[in-house]
């Protein structure tokens, strides 16, 4: 029994070994190549389990298919209008022909290589043609720099096409200027902000003196409209107030005289008061004793407190 176990094991060893070294396995992420004799003679992607000829007949080289970053170190460069920028970017990409990704760059330090040199190079062109204004702005509609990376990943991924992969996003991490530069670009921004909000102030003064004047425009013509009516009704009043004075003096004209000059007297004379007329003058005529008989009944009473304790001198009571 020894002997048959141990050929058994040997067997089943033997078994194991060319199993390794003839199956493997292809992940879902990832391509497979076998080369044989170091020449490419089979390429798969799709995951499964697959066989081979043994080591060293034929080998396999495994590529994988996830998206890659690399991380462009930060460059300066000039944008049309002179300005030195410094940019620190990222691109994203991934492997797509895995052949000739093998025959070309050979590996992910080979591809990082190719890279370094394309997105430089796409990056300088592209930004050369670009204001600074136009990268860096708070204006919406005046940012080109979304256009402007888009255009940098699709040159870049046409020229990395050739070597089994592509670009799929470029971004930028960083853009600044370069030390020497920032004081002057601080200043010349600060000028710029200040212009801005000058003409900001100048446009509100410009709007608040606008709503002055037609709010003053529209008070004057409140002012107007109300003046109007108020002219109106004052005439109306006194048109009212004539014809009634008219239709009182049209029914009892002595009646009508007195209380006028009652009226007068308690305009112009108050205590102390001392006046001095010819003897004729209207006023006296109901302080006169010769005209106290013509007062109307109703009134003679009124015209007595009327004159109160007020002092009238007239030359015909110093004649008499």
């Amino acid at each position: 029994m020894k002997p048959v176990r141990i050929a058994a094991l040997g067997v089943l060893g033997l078994g194991f070994l060319g199993a390794t070294l003839t199956l493997y396995q292809v992940d879902t992420t990832e391509y497979a190549i076998v080369t044989q004799f170091g020449r490419p003679v089979r390429v798969l992607s799709d995951p499964g389990l697959y066989i081979k000829a043994p080591d060293p007949i034929q080998s396999v080289l495994k590529i994988s298919k996830q998206i890659q970053v690399y991380n462009l170190p930060k460059t300066e460069f000039l944008s049309s209008d002179k300005k030195n920028i410094m940019v620190e970017a990222y691109a994203t990409w991934q492997v797509t022909d895995a052949l000739a990704f093998l025959k070309n760059v050979n590996s992910l330090r080979g591809a990082s290589t190719q890279l370094n040199d394309i997105i430089k190079a796409e990056l300088g062109a592209a930004l050369g043609q670009v204001e600074l204004g136009n990268l860096v702005t708070v204006e919406t509609s005046q940012a080109s720099l979304p256009d402007t990376l888009n255009a940098v990943k699709e040159r870049a991924a046409a020229r990395t096409g050739a070597y089994g992969f592509t670009v799929t996003d470029i971004q930028l991490k960083e853009l600044t200027f370069p030390e020497a530069n920032l004081t002057s670009v601080f200043q010349r921004m600060r000028s710029e902000r200040e212009a801005i909000a000058r003409q900001f102030r100048s446009e509100g003064a410009e709007e608040a003196a606008r709503i002055r004047a037609e709010a003053d425009t529209e008070k004057a013509k409140i002012l107007a409209t109300a003046s109007r009516e108020s002219a109106e009704i004052r005439g109306t009043a006194d048109a009212e107030a004539i014809a009634i004075y008219a239709g009182s003096f049209g029914r009892d004209k002595d009646f009508y005289r007195f209380s006028r000059t009652l009226e007068a007297y308690d305009k112009f004379i108050d205590e102390g008061t001392t006046l001095i007329l010819p003897a004729d003058s209207e006023l006296l005529q109901y302080l006169d004793p010769r005209n106290a008989l013509k007062l109307p009944p109703s009134s003679t009473a009124t015209g007595g407190s009327a004159v109160g304790s007020r002092n009238v001198t007239a030359d015909s009571e110093r004649d008499r």
